[in-house]
């Protein structure tokens, strides 16, 4: 059973080096890459269910003993984030077959696709700081490559931006390891957890703890440190944009709560007050940007900023109901935000722009499209009985229980002003005259819709199905609310 770890890494960082060699020949490309990308899931959802039913999965690779080797640690979170990994990349992996030109192709789209996903799901299975950096050097790196797909003037200018901000957050990242080694004398989660508590979490490891705010704010796109999002998230082919507004952000999220509930769990206080704080900022100015664009990714991007706010929220909170929501969160906007970057590039196909005051009317000649995007444009505003709703309801409970009064008046202002954005889109780009000529009228995107429709229809189901999923969620949060779980599982008794 511990051997199934191996495979979310394995699976895409062989196969992304095997169609390397396959660079020139599409047809090769999307069949490896279809039959792998399938595989991955279905690990994905062998290990989901392994974890579900066994517990936490722990691996030592080259057989070192904690807490000196590098431990690949399988948690209900880990699997959790590892099966929504896989159900975003399978979906963008397909949206991108139909949309992906031949000649963008052979530049290696199809291996660094695979190599994103190695560092995405290394990230979420490492149980070693120093690992973590290394697999979110693999994730970035492939993302740069990824973000200039193309090579077109603005994708070029966006993407030196994202890569000079990374290197800063990627430079302090390694300070902060450094730092937390001198302090602690180890590197591994569980240990530093034991470590921490051991030491007092006060003086120099709060200082600590605020760089890695900073390091993964950074990278999960937090208040003030979000401003490199909106336009590198616009400007990349819209099957990279799907994937990277439906999953690479979250690797940040993923990170500060892992470190700041096995790690820095000890003056919740103080980190989490800061948090929070970050977290109100985040949903409010985010859902601001998205309101006064006119560009249909730009609103989309704009909303990945708020929406991380309440995941954030939720994490901040610190209890049970509240963190069940995030998590809860996690997997609806992953989904929802995916599907809806999809419907972008498909509408842009069809009316040839993004700016919603040149668009219009698509809803008399694409009805399908239309009605699939407004149920998908729901959910992300929270309208029940989607799945939006019921991520957003814990959170809300989980404020008002602990007194955060005002962060839960922001996130319902924001969740307002989120269904009067989505509104917004659906009046100027569905509703009213076509301001597209006849001949891209008559473009079929049917095929293009086989990819976004699971999604659609999975945001149905888990808001129908939310008690199962909400209780699945809530054993997550008990197992992140008590770190001797994590702790034990890795280092033993």
């Amino acid at each position: 059973m511990t051997n199934l770890v191996l495979l979310p890494l394995l699976i895409p960082v062989i196969m992304g080096a095997v169609l390397i060699f396959f660079s020139k020949n599409e047809k090769a490309q999307k069949i490896i890459s279809g039959i792998t990308m399938i595989a991955l899931l279905i690990g994905s959802i062998t290990l989901f269910i392994a974890v579900a039913v066994n517990g936490t999965l722990v691996m030592e690779l080259g057989d070192w003993q904690p807490p000196y080797g590098i431990p690949l640690v399988i948690d209900r979170l880990a699997a959790f984030m590892l099966l929504v990994s896989a159900i975003v990349a399978t979906s963008t992996l397909f949206f991108a077959f139909k949309t992906i030109s031949p000649i963008r192709s052979r530049y290696f789209f199809y291996p660094f696709f695979f190599f994103l996903l190695t560092g995405i799901n290394g990230s979420f299975m490492t149980g070693d700081l120093f690992n973590l950096f290394v697999f979110f050097e693999v994730m970035l790196i492939s993302s740069y490559i990824l973000m200039a797909h193309g090579s077109t003037n603005f994708q070029l200018r966006e993407t030196f931006k994202y890569f000079v901000i990374n290197l800063f957050a990627s430079m302090l990242f390694l300070a902060g390891v450094a730092y937390i080694y001198a302090a602690t004398g180890t590197l591994n989660f569980a240990h530093l957890g034991v470590r921490v508590a051991e030491l007092g979490q006060d003086n120099i490891l709060n200082v600590i703890a605020v760089l890695f705010i900073v390091v993964f704010g950074i990278k999960g796109g937090l208040f003030p440190l979000y401003f490199w999002l909106p336009r590198a998230y616009t400007g990349p082919p819209t099957a990279i944009a799907a994937l990277f507004g439906g999953l690479l952000t979250k690797v940040g999220l993923y990170a500060i709560i892992r470190m700041f509930t096995v790690v820095f769990n000890h003056d919740p206080d103080f980190t989490h007050t800061v948090l929070l704080v970050m977290a109100a900022f985040t949903m409010i100015l985010g859902v601001l940007g998205a309101v006064a664009s006119y560009n249909y990714k730009s609103i989309l991007a704009y909303h990945c900023i708020s929406q991380y706010g309440y995941i954030m929220m939720g994490f901040s909170i610190f209890s049970p109901i509240a963190i069940a929501g995030a998590i809860y969160f996690i997997a609806h906007h992953s989904i929802v935000k995916t599907a809806l970057f999809q419907f972008a590039g498909v509408t842009e196909k069809i009316t040839g722009t993004s700016d919603l005051k040149k668009m219009g009317g698509v809803i008399s000649s694409h009805p399908w499209l239309a009605w699939l995007f407004f149920i998908t444009a729901m959910s992300l505003a929270g309208i029940p009985p989607l799945a939006g709703f019921f991520a957003k309801y814990p959170l809300v409970l989980g404020g008002l229980e602990e007194g955060n009064y005002i962060v839960v008046a922001v996130a319902l202002f924001v969740g307002l002003l989120t269904l009067y954005s989505m509104i917004k889109i659906m009046k100027f780009v569905y509703w009213g005259k076509a301001k597209h000529d006849e001949e891209r009228q008559k473009i079929s995107v049917r095929k293009l819709l086989y990819s976004v429709a699971p999604l659609v229809i999975l945001t149905v189901v888990i808001g129908f199905g939310a008690e199962p999923v909400l209780q699945f969620t809530t054993e997550i949060a008990d197992e992140i609310l008590d770190p001797t779980i994590y702790i034990t599982s890795v280092l033993g008794e």
